[in-house]
């Protein structure tokens, strides 16, 4: 893949995970782990975040972040509010980020001490990874939040 197709496919889903988290009725649902599940949406949203923002955004962009995996799991680190800022920015420098890439970057190892996937992993594999890993993050966010606003709208 490109850079425009890279860009075309994060915009594409990150507009997605926007979606999703808009559609929650109610803020409190974000947070709730149903039955049968490990994350609540809240959280598989904010580890999307940290994902993204750490290895697109801090290590292809450059742009400053510290990520708290544990946090991204175990709190409610961000509002409603804030996970559709933090998405929007994300709408921001991801495709930014990517635009500064040279073709030469692309094919370049990315390093395994940031991200280790696969030997040997340039920064196009590490790019499809994490584009599939945001679009089937999304997919459990939609169904979490699908659940959680009819469980909500049943029992109200």
């Amino acid at each position: 893949m490109n850079k425009a197709d890279y860009i075309f496919f994060y915009t594409r889903e990150l507009k997605k995970l926007r979606a999703e988290i808009a559609a929650y009725t109610e803020e409190d649902l974000l947070w709730v782990k149903i039955t049968g599940t490990i994350n609540s949406g809240g959280n598989l949203s904010q580890h999307l975040i940290g994902n993204l923002r750490t290895y697109i955004g801090l290590e292809l962009g450059h742009f400053p972040y510290v990520r708290d995996r544990e946090a991204e799991f175990s709190s409610n680190v961000f509002s409603k509010t804030q996970l559709l800022e933090e998405v929007d920015f994300l709408l921001e420098i991801i495709p930014e980020s990517l635009l500064n890439l040279t073709d030469d970057q692309l094919s370049e190892e990315y390093p395994r001490d940031v991200l280790s996937i696969h030997e040997p992993q340039n920064a196009s594999l590490v790019l499809t990874h994490l584009a599939m890993h945001l679009a089937y993050h999304t997919g459990q966010i939609n169904y979490h939040r699908r659940i959680s606003n009819q469980n909500f709208n049943e029992n109200n």
